[in-house]
């Protein structure tokens, strides 16, 4: 599926810098002159820093230039998001991580937001998770229909614990809540670092977290449900939702963005730089539960569009 860069005579650096040297329009002959400041707005540990922490000796090495990578995690990525559209620089040389439904729901459910879905330079989102239900693997649940049965006689009692508030996790819990038909309480948590200690301490029932959580805590939970058209490779044993006669299918897209104006050029450049890295990492993070994508363009802005549509209803209103 994927058209790796071979590594096999060259160091990781060299050959990395050599699959690239197509890629060096005008912009590179000027940019950059100064370190890549590239924000996760979530905690350390979850998805976004994972990637980052990867992507990071790949950019720096094609680059020339320090990559500093720093998190500032609060309101589900909304903190971040309004400080990077308020203050940073168009010049290509601050980047932050966006993610969907994120930037699409936080939006629309609260005018106070602090930023704008449309006032971001996308350069590519570059990885797509399938969101998953858990549960602990001593929890009393050992199907979606058993869960869903409890929560239809014990209303509020199933605890849902989430990365943000109306998120992904966040909006895929409202589908779930709707569709089923029941009533949980949905706890969310500043990023996905944090969820693999509220779940094996204790501290909620269930979550509705990304394929990639299901594959890391392997046999210490239960994966009830997941939100694909059909069964994951990396989850053969972990039913789709559809399976089981919802019909909910998403999860969270992961991608980076510029200050709105920042220079075409310079914005196709990291583009076409995070694509490489893509194919790069693509061997490492498949097996971790990614998909990787290479969404940029107009295609970027019609996905937009798209969730949208999807989540508008569980938004508007709440």
């Amino acid at each position: 599926m994927f058209a790796l860069v071979r590594t096999v005579a060259l160091p990781m650096g060299m050959a990395f810098s050599a699959a690239f040297g197509m890629v060096a329009p005008a912009a590179a002959q000027d940019f950059p002159t100064r370190a890549l400041e590239y924000i996760i707005p979530f905690n350390p540990g979850g998805e976004s820093d994972v990637t980052a922490r990867l992507q990071e000796p790949l950019l720096k090495e094609e680059l020339g230039v320090d990559v500093n990578v720093r998190h500032q995690p609060g309101g589900g990525g909304a903190v971040a998001w309004s400080e990077f559209q308020s203050n940073a620089e168009p010049d290509g040389h601050e980047i932050i991580g966006i993610n969907l439904p994120h930037i699409v729901g936080q939006p629309i459910q609260r005018a106070d937001a602090g930023y704008a879905t449309e006032d971001f330079e996308i350069i590519t989102w570059f990885h797509f998770t399938p969101h998953v239900l858990v549960v602990p693997a001593s929890s009393p649940f050992q199907t979606l229909e058993e869960l869903v049965a409890y929560a239809e006689e014990n209303p509020q009692a199933v605890t849902m614990g989430g990365s943000g508030t109306f998120s992904g996790n966040h909006l895929e819990t409202l589908r779930f809540e709707e569709l089923a038909e029941v009533d949980v309480t949905y706890i969310p948590f500043t990023g996905t670092g944090p969820l693999p200690a509220a779940i094996l301490g204790g501290h909620v029932g269930s979550l509705m977290s990304n394929s990639t959580l299901g594959v890391q805590l392997g046999d210490q939970v239960r994966v009830l449900a997941v939100a694909a058209d059909e069964r994951l490779e990396v989850l053969p044993d972990a039913p789709t939702f559809k399976e089981q006669g919802y019909d909910i299918v998403g999860g969270t897209y992961r991608g980076v963005a510029a200050p709105k104006g920042t220079p075409a050029d310079r914005v196709t450049m990291l583009a076409d730089l995070f694509t490489e890295i893509n194919d790069t990492l693509g061997e490492r993070q498949i097996p971790m539960g990614f998909q990787m994508t290479d969404i940029r363009g107009d295609d970027a802005i019609a996905l937009l569009d798209r969730l949208k549509t999807q989540y508008g209803p569980y938004l508007e209103g709440n």
